[in-house]
Parts: C-alpha cells; structure tokens; sequence
C-alpha cells in the first residue's frame, strides 16, 4: 500500500449530525416543552375568567337598572293590581252564591222564623197595651227607641279596648267616636234606614257595619241576615276582610245560606231580601260607598245603611278601575 492511498474512517471517529437525520429533537430532562403548554393553558383559563367577569358585571348592572325602573314606574300600579287581584281571590268562593241561591228555591218545605222583639220592646209594648194605645209604633225613628239604653251601651263599650279573643259575631276591634255618633243617629234618629257619610275608607266603613250586626245580633239573635252590595269583585273582597277581621268570623260564614252574603249586582240582592221577609227573616242591607246610586227597592226595607262616598273618595274608586 502506497502512502498516497486514503485510509477507511473509522465510524466511531466520524462526526454526527443529527439534523441531516431527519428525526424530532427530544426534550432534555428538564421539562420546557410541558412547562410552556401549562402557562398557555392558564392564560386562556385566566382570559375566559376575565370575559365571564365582565359578562356578569354587565347583567348585575342591567338588573339594578331594570328594578329601579320598574320601582320608580309601576310601584303604585303593581301594588293596585295586587289589591284588585286579592280582592277577587277572596270573592271567587261566593262567585256561585247566585246559583246557590236559585237552588234554595227548590225546598220542600221552609220553616218560617219570626223576628222576636228585645226584652225592651216586650216592655214597651206592654206598657202601651195597658195605656190603651193599640196604634202600631213608627217604622222609622221610634223602631229603635226602646233599645236606645242597650244601643248606646254597646257602642260606649265599643270604645274602649278592644277584645281580640271576643265571640265571633262580636265586635274585636276599637271603634272610634266618629262611627259611635254615625251608629247612634242611625239607630235612633233613622231608624235603621237611611244614608250616612263614609269614613273615608273602605275598612272603617267595614267596622261601623261590623258594629251595626253585633248590636243587630243582640237584638234579634240568629234571626237577621247581613247583606253587602259592592260593584266590584276586589272592593267585595275588601268588605269580606274586613267584616271577617272585625266580627272574628271565618269563611263558612259568608254564604248564601247564612252570615253574610256578598253581592255584586242589586238585583240579586233584593231577590234575596224579599226570600228573607217571606220567611220571617230581617235583611240588614249595607251599601259600599262607591254606589253611586241606591235602587229604588232597597229602600222598602225596613234596615239599610248606605255610604256617602264623598267625590275624592268616589275619584279615587274610579282610579283603581
């Protein structure tokens, strides 16, 4: 072999590169690949987290500002709207009083009960006997003229404090001296008919007429029936409310039998009246105050107290429609 030739390489002594090899560089033992895919993550963990930030200071802003419109434009109505809705809630469980009522005409046989004077009236008509008057006594002022000493001793009674655990159909609240002097002309001077102003509002309206059936009720006993006229479902469910609170009474006792009877239309009303008087029964007729107007028939009876309303009060009514 001659000097010029060119000795085999050894393959141990050749250098490497591993770039002309084509396959992938590998991740030396300290961890950067992983580590730059952990903090990409977290930045659009951290993005999304912002976004959903903003997106709920965003709505909590719309609701804040939805409420405060809502509260500055339909609190009054809303508050309307909830009277009237309760108002006719009550009134759906005597909605059918006049099918109720149609249905009472099918009885066999009606038991008449006759309307027994006081003890006061016994004695005053004894005492007109022996005298020798036999002249019947007014309809009008002097009915109530020998119960005037029990009248009036109710009604001081009535101001005083109120008896929350009373009976029902006795009066559980305190009336005032206004509705005392109302009563006692009604009692005495009308003679349970007649007209007299509102209170101004529907519940003391409600708590002179609860008044008016507990000294009723100590005159003639089970042998009178009260019987409300309102035009509206919601100022019905005023009446029963407020009647309800007053006397103690529950929600068996309005009904078309017995207690008090709720009527929206005076037609039904006057049919139910003269059924009373033809079976010796005394209708007690109140009238709302938003009546503008008292029918013609009402008046025939012998026991009606009717609400003046005066024209804010009626205004006011006429708002709520």
């Amino acid at each position: 072999m001659s000097d010029d030739a060119i000795p085999a390489s050894d393959p141990a002594q050749q250098p490497q590169d591993s770039g002309d090899t084509g396959l992938p560089t590998q991740p030396d033992s300290s961890g950067t690949a992983p580590a730059a895919w952990t903090d990409l993550a977290l930045r659009e963990l951290l993005a999304r987290r912002d976004a959903l930030e903003a997106e709920i200071r965003e709505l909590e802003a719309r609701q804040t500002q939805l409420q405060q419109e809502i509260g500055s434009s339909f609190a009054g109505q809303s508050d309307a709207m909830a009277r009237r809705l309760k108002g006719f809630q009550d009134y759906l469980v005597g909605a059918l009083q006049e099918l109720a009522i149609s249905a009472e005409q099918m009885e066999l046989v009606a038991q008449p009960l006759v309307v027994q004077p006081s003890a006061l009236d016994q004695a005053a008509a004894a005492a007109s006997a022996a005298a020798g008057n036999l002249t019947p006594a007014p309809a009008a002022a002097g009915q109530f003229s020998g119960d005037a000493e029990l009248i009036r001793d109710r009604l001081a009674s009535f101001q005083g404090q109120p008896d929350f655990y009373a009976d029902p159909w006795k009066l559980r609240r305190t009336l005032e001296p206004g509705g005392a002097a109302l009563l006692d002309d009604w009692f005495l001077n009308q003679g349970g008919r007649g007209a007299q102003p509102s209170s101004g509002s529907r519940n003391r309206n409600a708590l002179i007429a609860a008044a008016a059936i507990a000294i009723l009720g100590d005159l003639y006993g089970e042998r009178f029936q009260a019987l409300v006229l309102a035009g509206q479902p919601e100022r019905l469910g005023e009446w029963r409310r407020g009647l309800q609170d007053c006397l103690g009474l529950a929600r068996e006792d309005f009904g078309p039998s017995s207690g008090i009877v709720l009527f929206e239309r005076p037609d039904a009303l006057i049919e139910r009246a003269d059924r009373l008087e033809e079976r010796g029964e005394l209708p007690f007729i109140v009238v709302d105050a938003a009546e503008v107007v008292v029918d013609i028939p009402i008046l025939q009876f012998p026991l009606w107290l009717a609400f003046a309303g005066s024209p804010a009060e009626l205004n006011q009514e006429d708002d709520l429609l």
